[in-house]
């Protein structure tokens, strides 16, 4: 391929100083990663960079390889779900004693009459290590000797979106890389053709429906070619995915070819980052059209799997999101992310509770049965839970945004199975026992991963930053 000498040299002047600096940067980011290079490899033998992650090696021998995160939006009430208040039943309609919550923020029922509001469902024991667990989880509770449940979380954002981004980033300030996004950059991909970190939404019929923004899912200051890909959880994941009608395989593969030819000799002359990303943007969407059509084609599930699920794929629940999830996981993807858009209960908590556990119940139990018949559960990472608690103080029949204490559980991936780790006080306000902050919280997940959080660090502004910020302590009793 010719191209005019005075093109070249105009960009050449034009990108003379931008060139110096980016160069300035490479060398700098070489140090900091050691020297490390992508490797090149594709299918089909051509050369491809394919990304290997900062940390190679791993800082220490991993328990986990990949990532499943069922974020249930909206912030389930942990006082009916996973963490029951027998002297919060007691004091139900009573006044909430002041020295709880004197000072403290309590978003919309700050300076109203605070009233005590006893759980709405009951609690039973399940399985042999006799996890206590409300009765809206009857599939869950089949599974509980799986299940490491956290009852002392605490964050810092008291509202949806920056709770989100607490949970996600590690900092309520928007911009910052999502984790998903940390371990692109970190660790790679085991996956040829399709994204390292992948999302999937859907959407309930209780709660109100919380906006995800898709900077949740984010690379932040981290190269773009990190962020989350979203797929649809209704007809093609991916739009596009398919080559236009006359053009097939080979076709499409000539096109993509001289696109990241011009792409290289750009790269060549101005030196920035993006145009890597782009190029590894061109690669990946070339190979997922071969891909993502095998990737949801479940015809080949048995029968007693999508009756487990109990989906037939391809209807948006949950459930079937759970079963691609596991098949994303098959196939070498690192970070794969549910949220489940029905859990913020303002009123009827004890209807909308009972509803939206129902659409999650029978999902997230068979992903951890499918996992583990399959051998993959030992080194995958599931994690259930919201961006925040409720309190158990009533607003109306419903609950308020809570922040000081609430639950989620782990299972798989190194995590020790069929305990509780930490409490919250009688009344389920305060973390009280073995407190959890988030920063301890992705600690935890980035150690069963291989990674020192410490370690994962990338310069942004003259800052080191990482997705602990400046604290974080792996919760080593919970590991198995």
């Amino acid at each position: 391929m010719n191209f005019d000498p005075a093109i070249v040299a105009d960009l050449n002047r034009r990108s003379f100083l931008r060139l110096g600096a980016v160069n300035l940067g490479t060398a700098l980011m070489a140090s900091v990663c050691g020297g490390m290079r992508p490797a090149s490899v594709r299918a089909d033998g051509a050369k491809v960079e394919k990304w290997l992650g900062t940390v190679n090696p791993l800082h220490h021998a991993p328990r986990a390889k990949r990532v499943i995160y069922l974020c249930m939006a909206g912030g389930p009430s942990h006082l009916e779900t996973l963490d029951y208040k027998p002297k919060l039943a007691e004091m139900h309609g009573k006044p909430m004693p002041e020295s709880f919550t004197q000072g403290k923020p309590i978003a919309q029922l700050q300076g109203q009459k605070l009233t005590c509001f006893g759980p709405q469902h009951k609690f039973q024991k399940f399985g042999e290590s006799g996890q206590e667990l409300s009765e809206v989880f009857p599939e869950i509770g089949t599974v509980a000797d799986e299940l490491c449940v956290i009852r002392s979380m605490r964050t810092e954002a008291i509202n949806h979106d920056p709770a989100h981004t607490f949970m996600n980033t590690g900092s309520t300030i928007s911009g910052r890389p999502a984790m998903g996004a940390w371990l692109n950059y970190g660790l790679g991909s085991d996956s040829e053709s399709l994204p390292g970190f992948v999302v999937l939404t859907s959407l309930g019929r209780f709660g109100q429906a919380q906006p995800i923004s898709s900077r949740q899912w984010h690379s932040g200051f981290l190269p773009s070619r990190f962020q989350g890909v979203e797929f649809r959880s209704k007809g093609d994941p991916v739009l596009y995915v398919g080559n236009p009608q006359g053009i097939d395989r080979g076709q499409q593969r000539e096109v993509v070819d001289a696109v990241q030819q011009l792409n290289q000799l750009q790269e060549q002359l101005v030196g920035d980052a993006e145009i890597g990303t782009r190029i590894s943007a061109y690669e990946t969407a070339f190979q997922m059209q071969a891909a993502v059509p095998e990737l949801i084609d479940i015809s080949g599930e048995p029968k007693h799997i999508l009756d487990m699920y109990g989906t037939a794929g391809g209807d948006g629940s949950f459930a079937a999101n759970c079963l691609l999830a596991r098949r994303l996981a098959e196939r070498g993807v690192r970070f794969i992310q549910l949220y489940h858009r029905d859990w913020d209960h303002h009123g009827a908590v004890k209807e909308h509770v009972a509803g939206t556990a129902k659409e999650v119940d029978r999902g997230a139990a068979a992903l951890l049965k499918d996992l583990k018949q399959r051998d993959m559960l030992k080194d995958t990472l599931v994690i259930w839970g919201g961006e925040f608690g409720r309190t158990p103080m009533a607003q109306g029949n419903g609950r308020d945004h809570h922040i000081r204490g609430f639950s989620i559980w782990m299972a798989g991936g190194g995590i020790k199975g069929g305990i509780s780790y930490g409490a919250t006080d009688e009344l389920g306000y305060d973390s009280v026992t073995d407190i959890v902050p988030v920063h301890d919280f992705h600690a935890t997940i980035l150690h069963l991963l291989g990674v020192d959080h410490k370690q994962l660090t990338y310069r942004f502004q003259g800052r080191d930053f990482r997705l602990t910020d400046v604290s974080g302590e792996v919760l080593s009793r919970i590991l198995a």
